[in-house]
């Protein structure tokens, strides 16, 4: 069986999903691996360092994506590319069901097989294949090293002759996997952090990482079964804002990380509250390619207001492509592995498997 993959379109995705790693492995459960020229050129991997570990290079993409069994992939295949696609033929990626809704289904009626990783359960037996965790922990580390990055003052407390510099002081809002991994750097790096996020569960792992965890007045455990975080009341609303409004006013870094799967992102720090702000602060919204956790946010621009600078990328990973693609890479064979029957050296998609029968797109 034959597992192919193209490049990403290079100017919104630098990651690749084959690394020399893991061809090694696929190899070893009798895969055959084929990838386009110049494949991982850009993050320093030559053709060679593939060919070496036996995958097979070509330069016609068509034939690549016509003869390959399974295509994996970082996000969705352009209209003209997913047309080339034939019954029987698996795509994996991160499709986006939610915005590509209609272009999956109409690839779904041809009998296309499509696995959407973002879609994984929280399960134990799927956290090795979990993309969202992976990806987002790196992404939760790099704000924070953007956002000190653009801070004028220093971060950890200085104590010298001339004086005492205090540790600036962050605040995480949202403690899911970017969340806790930004409070685990910022601590590791010396400043004061707070966290605040509507599921209650969240309270024990910011503390343990040396956090202070925000808690609103009457609490409600906004999670859903699958772990993730849903909507809020408007009352919970009310009393998040009235306590933010008040921390932010001696805040100096606010990373942003709440998200609510296949939603807008949540409003949360409103005009008035950055009007509140110290001159110098930084935001960093990491919700900015669902529209931003501010009321200001716009991916891949720095907008002052007031003196304070608001930053959100469309994709922060390209700054860390490598790191991310060997995570992902790994994600995405153990989830290939998963599919595979290899008593009989064939694909076998058994719904019965919670894996299997959520990411598949019907």
């Amino acid at each position: 069986m034959k597992i192919g993959s193209i490049l990403e379109n290079q100017s919104i995705e630098k990651r690749i999903a084959i690394t020399p790693e893991v061809v090694k492995k696929y190899i070893s459960l009798g895969f055959e691996i084929c990838l386009i020229k110049n494949y991982g050129i850009h993050l320093g991997i030559n053709d060679e360092n593939y060919l070496n570990v036996g995958a097979k290079i070509s330069e016609d993409e068509k034939e690549i994506l016509k003869s390959s069994d399974i295509i994996v992939q970082l996000g969705m295949l352009s209209d003209e590319k997913s047309s080339l696609i034939k019954e029987n033929q698996i795509i994996v990626g991160v499709l986006n069901p939610y915005i590509n809704k209609e272009k999956l289904e109409n690839l779904a009626k041809k009998k296309i097989n499509l696995f959407s990783l973002e879609l994984l359960p929280r399960i134990t037996r799927a956290q090795s294949m979990d993309i969202l965790s992976s990806q987002a922990n790196l992404a939760g580390y790099k704000a924070v090293i953007e956002s000190f990055a653009n801070f004028e003052k220093a971060v950890p407390m200085m104590m010298t002759a001339a004086g005492t510099v205090p540790a600036a002081k962050v605040l995480v809002v949202g403690a899911g996997v970017a969340g806790l991994q930004a409070i685990a750097t910022a601590k590791r790096m010396g400043a004061i952090v707070f966290a605040t996020d509507v599921r209650m569960a969240s309270k024990e792992q910011v503390e343990s990482l040396g956090g202070k965890f925000l808690t609103v007045e009457g609490s409600e455990n906004l999670e859903t079964e699958g772990g993730y975080a849903k909507e809020a009341s408007e009352d919970f609303k009310k009393k998040q804002e009235d306590l933010l409004s008040e921390t932010l006013k001696k805040i100096d870094i606010v990373v942003c990380t709440a998200l609510i799967p296949g939603k807008k992102a949540p409003l949360i720090i409103k005009e008035e509250m950055i009007k509140n702000m110290q001159s110098g602060s930084i935001i960093y919204d990491l919700a900015a390619v669902q529209g931003g956790n501010t009321a200001f946010t716009q991916a891949d621009k720095i907008i002052e207001k007031n003196g304070v600078k608001i930053m959100g990328e469309s994709n922060i990973l390209n700054k860390l492509p490598i790191s991310a693609s060997s995570l992902y890479a790994k994600n995405m064979f153990n989830f290939v592995d998963n599919l595979y029957d290899k008593q009989n050296k064939k694909i076998n998609i058994k719904l019965e498997d919670e894996i299997i029968e959520k990411t598949l797109i019907k």
